[in-house]
């Protein structure tokens, strides 16, 4: 699956002994992360906010008279998404997290010293079921990692012509399809469409996509928005920008290239974009922010311009488990700070023209790619356009793209909360 190494930051911070809560050092889900995610369970199905601490899901509902009373009318109760909260604004969010870390926290009684209220509150993960965590109104997926670019570039025009006179100065994205938007481990279905039979043909085929993709990304949640004709100032566009969830963009690689033209992806993208189930939140990844490196050639137009880093050092990974194999082997280790432009930056362009972005829209990162050939965030990079083989570890299996027969391509790329 795609995963993140969220547990090996989480851990240098080394603040698992601050909550009542024994939590494994190994743990994704420390007391310094605390994403929030909606889920349900069998003996109660409604749908509700949830926040992951070691090995249980904290219900909020059930601790929702330990938040302010203006939180709880407005952020918890009869909340079925994380829509309300992300509307709420960077106020309530740190009111919020700070609430939990309280509640959650060794020196705080409420929780901690009631057997009643913790056998109800906190509910073993192996119990609860996940679902999507926002209503997503709209999606954007960006292409904003420069190696990912130029490795497609060069593949298609050659290393002379291999970014496109805007890409450094502009993030370039396409809207997406949000309906398809759905949740780690749901299958996707290998697309039917239009492709080209043979390398020299002219004429396409209606067939089933033969050359099958993941895509690694990280996506955005949007925050309160802004209204349609203002846009999102640099200044402003932190406190828009609600958390980070895990992507894999599916993308089928012969209808892409036979459609593309003039206007970009369509068919062969709105099949299917899987999200993790949990939230990580700006404020739990804010130790993690590297050096700010502005952009100097050619320097950002001044509504992109950064005067401090937004860029996060977050390890990344894609592993793939065929039908025949006993486990899965990982096929790239990558990083989001390997992206050229930042989630402010997509989010201020996105907006520049007045366009209203509104509380729960996801924005994609594109694929993320590194300079190295095991850091290389999709297949179409790792097997360059099906000229060389992708070994899986020491499985004695190989790809080129995902297989073809079988169920691999609806297991192969479960995104790990």
């Amino acid at each position: 699956g795609i995963n993140a190494e969220y547990g090996h930051y989480f851990k240098q911070i080394n603040l698992s002994t601050m909550s009542f809560i024994d939590i494994n050092e190994e743990s994704d889900f420390s007391y310094q992360n605390l994403p929030y995610g909606i889920f349900s369970t069998e003996s109660d199905p409604s749908h509700r906010i949830g926040v992951a601490i070691g090995d249980f899901v904290l219900d909020v509902s059930a601790v929702k008279h330990l938040f302010s009373p203006e939180i709880r009318a407005t952020c918890i109760e009869g909340q079925t998404t994380l829509n309300a909260l992300m509307g709420a604004g960077r106020p309530v969010w740190t009111e919020f997290r700070k609430t939990l870390q309280r509640i959650l926290g060794k020196d705080d009684a409420s929780l901690r010293d009631n057997a009643g209220l913790r056998a109800s509150a906190l509910i073993p993960a192996t119990d609860v079921t996940m679902h999507l965590p926002a209503r997503i109104g709209d999606y954007t997926d960006f292409y904003s990692s420069r190696n990912h670019a130029t490795n497609v570039g060069t593949m298609f025009r050659g290393k002379d012509n291999a970014l496109q006179p805007n890409w450094l100065h502009l993030p370039v994205g396409y809207h997406g399809r949000s309906s398809s938007v759905v949740l780690s481990g749901t299958p996707i279905k290998r697309p039917l469409g239009q492709i080209l039979p043979s390398p020299t043909a002219t004429t396409p085929v209606f067939a089933p996509c033969k050359l099958f993709d993941f895509e690694l990304e990280m996506g955005f949640f949007v925050g309160p928005g802004n209204k349609m004709g203002e846009p999102i100032e640099m200044k402003d566009a932190a406190d828009q920008i609600f958390g980070l969830v895990l992507m894999n963009d599916w993308s089928a690689r012969d209808i892409q290239k036979w459609e593309y033209v003039p206007l970009g992806p369509f068919n062969a993208k709105n099949l299917g974009t899987t999200i993790s189930p949990w939230v990580v939140t700006m404020d739990a990844l804010a130790p993690f922010i590297l050096p700010h490196e502005p952009k100097v050639d050619p320097e950002p137009l001044p509504y992109l311009k950064e005067n401090d880093s937004y860029q996060y050092d977050i390890n990344l990974f894609v592993a793939i488990k065929g039908q025949e194999m006993s486990k899965a082997e990982t096929v790239s280790r990558s990083n989001f700070k390997y992206m050229y432009w930042s989630p402010r930056q997509q989010l201020v362009h996105h907006s520049v023209t007045g366009c209203n972005m509104q509380p729960g829209d996801l924005l994609g990162s594109g694929t993320i790619s590194g300079k190295e050939d095991s850091e290389l965030g999709c297949m179409l990079e790792l097997c360059w356009k099906g000229t060389r083989e992708v070994k899986l570890g020491e499985s004695g299996e190989v790809r080129k793209f995902l297989k073809e027969h079988g169920q691999e391509y609806a297991q192969v790329l479960k995104l790990l909360g």
